[in-house]
């Protein structure tokens, strides 16, 4: 008989049934909405612009689209979650302080109405996460929420590649894949397939999921992310899953055979098509365009050259659409030094840091291999990639890896000023 003399956990292990006093019992599973909620929170997160589409979509519908979804996954969110239970999360602490500098830089409206448009989109979606913190068990839940969604979405990429492939791989973009029914650049389109490989690799190891399942995952995504020809994602799959792996190596057998098999693959690949591989990374571009990283060097030299006043430097300029002089930014930390200042560059850093650190501390297990995925794949295309300061795919990311890191044990509520008795009705204090 598997008796265990303390209900929901081992004894002196985490609270997770909720029997100490004062904490609060700890949902049972994971609701469907709150997987509704989680692909509400990846729709909005998609954004407005990119390639044409099939079917022209006006910019603004897209817009009411993704917002609307915003509002719907915190409606959702505070249905669920009404006595605002949250989990205790250093992530959700300094993601809300990041609102800070975005709000007083904000209000200077150096970058228009638009940018206190955005400051409120990002409080909704910090709260949103701040709702569904509840769920942050230490499970493999929510990554399995982000894998549906965001294979969802390659779903409708490979759609819009059968049924319009000039569309889908459009001379403007070189060929590379785009998303032909909803406006996808390559890069999203590669990072949302790098992301699910490597989740659905360390779930297959973890023995969470059948190898089946998985090759029916990795198998199409790993085609599109070959069509994208896109070179951060492809070097934050294979870094961070070397990195996840090699946290399992002592631990786990299926870890170290893959990882020899992976080598030995590897050196046949870099032996065999060194040529393919090369074409295929340049992706035609001539060498002083490639050491320019395509442009974006020019940007970032301009950017940091450009004259700031003492407050710009501290608190920035305002949350933009991550661009300096009408050109992307494509650069996390510069993209957060622009609009943020100083103080944003912190508290993001102390975000990667903090999740590192934890993440390093505790045993080896599946959830700590996964948040070392994520995190490290972020750190790896924040030098290309903008979106570490705003609502984007990369702050949903790194909040699959708090999940993934949050401490099994009770939530708590949201503490509430009491009202004393002789301001309530007659019936409140009959019922008291």
């Amino acid at each position: 008989m598997d008796g265990n003399p303390i209900p929901g956990g081992l004894p002196g292990g985490p609270d997770t049934a909720g029997l100490r006093p004062g904490a609060e019992p700890r949902p049972a599973g994971t609701p469907r909405i709150v997987a509704m909620a989680w692909g509400l929170l990846v729709l909005n997160t998609l954004g407005s612009a990119g390639a044409k589409t099939i079917i022209p979509l006006p910019r603004s519908l897209i817009q009411l689209v993704t917002m609307g979804a915003l509002v719907a996954a915190f409606a959702l969110a505070l249905a669920l979650n009404l006595r605002l239970r949250v989990q205790t999360s250093a992530f959700l602490f300094l993601l809300t302080l990041l609102l800070v500098p975005s709000v007083i830089s904000s209000a200077h409206l150096e970058s228009g109405f638009g940018a206190l448009f955005r400051c409120a989109r990002l409080a909704l979606f910090i709260g949103t996460l701040w709702l569904l913190s509840r769920w942050w068990d230490g499970g493999p839940a929510f990554v399995r929420h982000h894998i549906r969604m965001y294979f969802a979405v390659l779903g409708s990429v490979a759609a819009g590649l059968v049924i319009s492939p000039g569309a889908a791989l459009p001379d403007l973009y070189g060929g590379r894949l785009v998303g032909a029914l909803w406006p996808l650049t390559p890069p999203q389109i590669g990072q949302y397939a790098a992301v699910i490989i490597g989740l659905t690799v360390l779930l297959v190891l973890g023995r969470r999921t059948d190898r089946a399942s998985a090759v029916v995952i990795i198998v199409p995504s790993l085609l599109l992310l070959a069509l994208t020809h896109t070179r951060t994602a492809t070097l934050g799959l294979f870094i961070g899953l070397t990195l996840a792996i090699g946290s399992l190596f002592l631990t786990s057998a299926a870890a170290r055979r893959f990882f020899t098999w992976a080598v030995l693959c590897a050196l046949v690949a870099a032996v065999g098509f060194a040529s393919a591989l090369q074409a295929w990374f340049l992706r035609g571009q001539s060498q002083e365009n490639f050491s320019n990283l395509t442009g974006r060097a020019k940007v970032w030299d301009a950017l940091l050259a450009a004259p700031r006043t003492t407050a710009e430097k501290v608190f920035g300029v305002g949350l933009g659409d991550k661009s300096f002089g009408g050109l992307p930014i494509d650069n996390s930390w510069l993209a957060v030094y622009n609009e943020q200042g100083l103080i944003g560059v912190t508290l993001v850093a102390a975000i990667i840091i903090v999740l590192a650190g934890v993440a390093l501390l505790r045993p080896p297990s599946l959830s700590r291999a996964c948040a070392i995925f994520l995190i490290s794949y972020c750190a790896i295309a924040s030098y290309t990639e903008a979106g570490l300061g705003d609502a984007s795919p990369y702050l949903l990311h790194l909040a699959v890896a708090a999940s993934l890191l949050a401490t099994p044990g009770a939530a708590t509520s949201i503490p509430t000023p009491a009202v004393p008795r002789r301001h309530l009705p007659r019936w409140a204090k009959d019922r008291r």
